[in-house]
């Protein structure tokens, strides 16, 4: 019988180690068939935050260095050097920059601080020095071990509103903020995050991931013809959702002016208390009945746009920092493509009517930096990556949020700050992600939060004597091209445009860049003033200067940039003067703007010499121009985010 027990348990051992031998050898043949589908030196591979699938860039000639083969942190940060890219073109112009572009992976969820410790340990740099043609892959390089070349700049992961900061290099922002502590800890504003369902933001996972991959991309230096760039933006494309529509973003506004708002759980200061009297007047207007059509359908709510300005006129008051240093702090720039923000910035300060030198009397506070002279300290006094920026603004936050106590009180939730750059969005949103932000970089689907932030005009001036000098157009029955566009082939929407349209039909004139000379912008104005339509086609970003230079020349604006909220959108009512046009619709373009009877487009090109007076700056401000316009949407949004009575 002993015997017999014996045998069976020899036969069960030996079956046991048939299936750990099975199972081993099957293990390995799995990581051998992974490492021959997907080798090392071949692929650059990219997880999504939620680990849920894998993406793969390929890589060709791609030279790694003998740095030890990386582990769990699959990070990989690149630089590409390329003079000949059109980015900042208008501000820097003959300045050759190399940017940053990266893949980033959340190996573990929950870990982000360790993730990033890891980081700061990997080779940083892949740097290019040939120009590629369309049908090559990358140029061959090699990794070079840098210090702390982090673009992935903020930690979102959290919802502490304590923050310990740690002390920055003093070489680097000395200069600028001498007034800072070594080690301070206080309140911080969460991060810029839509909270209002979890289970959206969880279906959003893998699209957050490829925002990132073109928040890379388009942030750094690289030309129309790289395709690493081009493959990249195709991966985007393929994997982005549906775009926000104007109707849905239409229905967002509404949600976030009846939602719960920001301070329904906190006792209000008597300035919130006033804020919260004019909500409860505006929200009951007396309905303005003698006032023209045309001019009303312009707006929302004609009634309570008229009471929410005049109620800002008496009683809105604006503390302006002192804190920070020139030329990031308190320096405006009046030209180029992101000089909105340095024109608010210059007004601001002159203002007497609602500046204040007593911050217990106001209602708002002004953060008064430049994220244009914010942008040009990159690569100059030690400031050597997007961190280094984020770090001087974390500071500069800090330490009014320790001199003050206006900060902590709301968290910055009536803060404010004006910024065109495209770089804006990501160097604010770690630590001024609370606070209204007047956006030039508006995308709804990276952040922008409707019934908070404001969409800024993106305003091309010319002339900082005369910011209104080229306005007006021809009459209507004097414009005989249809469509209308020319401009630079920045990111992937402008090439498709020509290829579907350039050199196709007569009445649609669309080309690339044209001469910059004067001879070439008179024949650029001349076009604009002469069609029907003029087509505003996002570049590298949502927004473009085109739409403001349409109203301008009261040629019919045609925007075409998924997921763009235009400017004052919680104001004015877009449609009753714009074409809004998917990207995925460009193909049927032509049609679509035949198909607008003619009285429809006689009522919009009407509205546009209306609408114009709310988008021109003046030297010295007049009622409902640019500057008053810029300040309403600020009041009008902090005052809706005040719980009514």
């Amino acid at each position: 019988m002993a015997s017999k027990l014996h045998v069976e348990r020899i036969r069960q051992i030996r079956g046991l180690r048939l299936l750990y031998a099975g199972a081993l050898v099957t293990i390995l043949l799995l990581v051998i068939s992974q490492l021959l589908v997907a080798p090392h030196e071949y692929y650059v591979s990219l997880l999504s935050p939620a680990n849920i699938s894998m993406m793969f860039v390929t890589v060709n000639n791609a030279t790694l260095s003998k740095e030890p083969p990386l582990d769990d942190a699959d990070i990989l940060h690149s630089e590409v050097t390329n003079p000949e890219s059109g980015r900042d073109q208008e501000a820097f112009q003959g300045k050759g920059e190399g940017q940053s572009y990266g893949f980033y992976n959340n190996s573990q969820e929950g870990q982000t601080g360790a993730l990033l410790e890891d980081e700061k340990k990997l080779p940083g740099h892949f740097t290019s020095d040939s120009k590629l043609g369309s049908n090559e892959i990358v140029s061959t390089g090699e990794f070079e071990t840098t210090e702390n070349h982090s673009l992935w700049n903020s930690v979102e992961a959290g919802f502490d509103l304590k923050e310990k900061v740690k002390e920055p290099k003093a070489s680097t922002t000395e200069s600028y903020l001498a007034f800072i502590p070594d080690s301070v800890t206080t309140s911080m504003p969460l991060p810029a995050t839509n909270m209002t369902s979890l289970n959206d933001n969880q279906k959003d996972l893998n699209v957050q991931s490829i925002n990132k991959v073109e928040d890379l991309l388009q942030n750094g230096s690289v030309s129309p013809d790289n395709s690493l760039a081009l493959a990249a933006t195709s991966i985007w494309r393929k994997s982005k959702r549906k775009p926000t529509s104007i109707s849905d973003m239409n229905t967002l506004l509404h949600q976030s002016l009846t939602s719960a708002t920001l301070l329904r759980s906190q006792i209000l200061s008597a300035r919130d208390k006033e804020l919260q009297n004019a909500r409860f007047e505006i929200e009951r207007a007396p309905i303005i009945r003698n006032a023209p059509y045309a001019y009303s359908s312009l707006f929302r709510n004609y009634s309570m746009f008229m009471r929410s300005y005049e109620l800002m006129e008496r009683l809105l008051r604006v503390y302006i920092y002192k804190e920070g240093q020139k030329p990031i702090f308190h320096q405006p720039y009046l030209r180029g493509i992101y000089a909105s923000e340095g024109w608010f910035l210059k007004l601001m300060e002159g203002n007497r009517k609602f500046v204040v030198r007593d911050p217990k009397k106001a209602h708002l506070f002004y953060l008064p930096f430049s994220t244009l002279k914010l942008r040009e300290m990159l690569h100059q006094q030690n400031f050597t990556s997007q961190k280094d920026l984020e770090n001087l603004l974390n500071s500069y936050i800090h330490s009014i949020a320790k001199k003050y106590v206006f900060w902590n009180r709301t968290g910055g939730a009536d803060h404010f700050l004006v910024a065109c750059h495209d770089w804006a969005p990501r160097l604010t949103r770690s630590s001024m992600g609370s606070c209204l932000r007047a956006l030039c970089n508006c995308n709804i689907a990276r952040g922008f939060e409707i019934g908070k932030d404001v969409s800024l005009p993106v305003t091309y001036i010319r002339s900082a004597e005369n910011p209104g000098k080229y306005t007006g157009g021809n009459d209507p029955l004097q414009r005989p091209i249809l469509a209308f566009f020319a401009g630079g082939m920045h990111g992937y929407l402008r090439p498709i445009l020509l290829q579907n349209w350039s050199n196709k039909e007569p009445d649609m004139k669309i080309f690339g860049p044209m001469s910059r000379d004067s001879e070439g912008k008179a024949r650029y104005r001349e076009f604009m003033k002469s069609s029907k339509y003029c087509i505003c086609a996002r570049g590298y970003e949502v927004h473009t200067p085109r739409v403001i230079e349409s109203i301008y020349y009261e040629c019919v604006p045609v925007i075409i940039s998924d997921d763009y909220v235009p400017p004052f959108f919680e104001i004015l009512n877009w449609e009753s003067f714009a074409v809004f046009v998917l990207e995925a619709d460009v193909p049927n373009l032509r049609n679509i703007l035949l198909s607008i009877p003619e009285k429809r487009y006689m009522e919009m090109q009407n509205r546009l010499k209306l609408v114009q007076q709310h988008f021109v700056w003046h030297k010295i401000p007049v009622k409902f121009d640019l500057f008053h316009m810029i300040l309403h949407s600020i009041w009008y949004n902090r005052v809706f985010r005040v719980k009514s009575r």
